[in-house]
């Protein structure tokens, strides 16, 4: 039996459903984000399991036991969870050992457990030294850290994150990223982990939920969702990608007209109606002139645009029919704006999508 289980999950405004019909098993210990784009239902999502919300239909358990139905909802502070927020949420007036010592007050513990509780959640969060300064005196990742220990330091059942990194920089957001893994490794508490950015989810993750318009695109480990995309929106929205419309052709081709025709190596194919295909802009391979002994998925195109961008170059090149491609190649691969070149898209990296 899994851990936490969303079953049937439905949240309504009014005649507006924002999550619609979720059913999800996670794991004990398991970390899992919530990923896509704003308006998508995923930090609905996040406080119906918080209890700050009460679901219209479908319930939520915990270790087997129901705390959120339409007909019951059991009280945020009775569900033994943290909730780490956007905004840091930190008493001012407060030092950091009295920030993460403040639950555990709550509690009743002996002082001689809070302290050493206390004590090692500060020595794990890398915060012994900043124990008596106070949130002012701290810098965004410090603060994000004093956040992070306050929510571990009551050793919930669970663990509830809501874009926590969206205030830091990025050279701070990418910190941060591997210091949450590194503590949910540590601690295997089960987490959930609500985000927008796909490099957070691919660094924190166990298991990515894709979500768009309040329902699961698709759920798998990273490698899966990257590698094998069941539908256009996720294949876009994880990882640059470029997709080309087209039909199934027989055997493992599709028709994209304009006479490209692709070899797929891996995905489904529609009998009937469109099959779309999903090449990364990694993948595509840009050559000055077509080899002789060439077969299938090359095309000419012409080069409209070209950025060095020092590992790589970036470039968009025009299809015969007016369709733009994005490829990134090795930095000694440069053809100037307007040249001529020839593409290909290796079977392999050729994934059909009948979604």
């Amino acid at each position: 039996m899994s851990f936490l289980e969303l079953a049937g999950l439905t949240k309504r405004y009014g005649s507006l459903a924002v999550v619609k019909d979720i059913s999800l098993a996670i794991d004990k210990g398991q970390l899992v984000c919530l990923l896509g784009p704003s308006g998508c239902g995923k930090t609905t999502t996040l406080r119906l399991i918080a209890g700050f919300l009460e679901p219209d239909g479908g319930e939520i358990r915990v270790g087997g036991r129901r705390i959120s139905s339409p007909d019951a909802t059991e009280a945020p502070e009775r569900r033994n969870m943290s909730m780490i927020f956007q905004s840091y949420a930190l008493w001012p007036h407060m030092t950091v050992f009295e920030n993460i010592a403040y639950g555990l007050r709550l509690r009743g513990l002996a002082r001689s457990d809070l302290q050493r509780r206390a004590d090692t959640i500060l020595a794990a969060t890398k915060l012994t030294e900043l124990a008596q300064r106070y949130p002012g005196a701290l810098s965004g990742g410090q603060q994000q850290r004093v956040s992070l220990a306050r929510a571990l330091v009551i050793e919930p059942e669970i663990l509830l994150l809501d874009e926590p990194l969206s205030n830091l920089d990025a050279n701070l957001r990418e910190e941060m990223r591997f210091e949450i893994r590194r503590l949910h490794d540590k601690y295997r508490y089960t987490t959930v982990y609500v985000t927008h950015d796909q490099a957070e989810a691919m660094t924190t993750a166990n298991l990515i939920v894709v979500m768009n318009q309040g329902t699961i695109e698709q759920a798998g480990s990273p490698e899966d969702i990257y590698q094998k995309p069941r539908t256009e929106f996720v294949a876009r929205f994880i990882g640059g990608t470029n997709i080309f419309k087209g039909r199934w052709a027989g055997g493992d081709t599709v028709d994209c007209g304009q006479g490209l025709v692709l070899r797929c190596a891996s995905g489904e194919f529609a009998p009937q109606g469109p099959t779309a295909v999903s090449v990364r802009h990694h993948d595509v391979q840009l050559a000055s002139t077509k080899p002789d002994a060439a077969e299938g998925n090359w095309t000419r195109a012409t080069v409209t645009r070209q950025v060095y961008l020092g590992p790589h170059r970036d470039y968009l090149v025009a299809l015969p029919n007016g369709d733009t491609v994005r490829a990134i190649t090795p930095v000694g691969v440069s053809v100037g704006e307007g040249q001529t070149v020839w593409l290909h898209f290796p079977p392999e990296h050729c994934r059909a999508l009948a979604n």
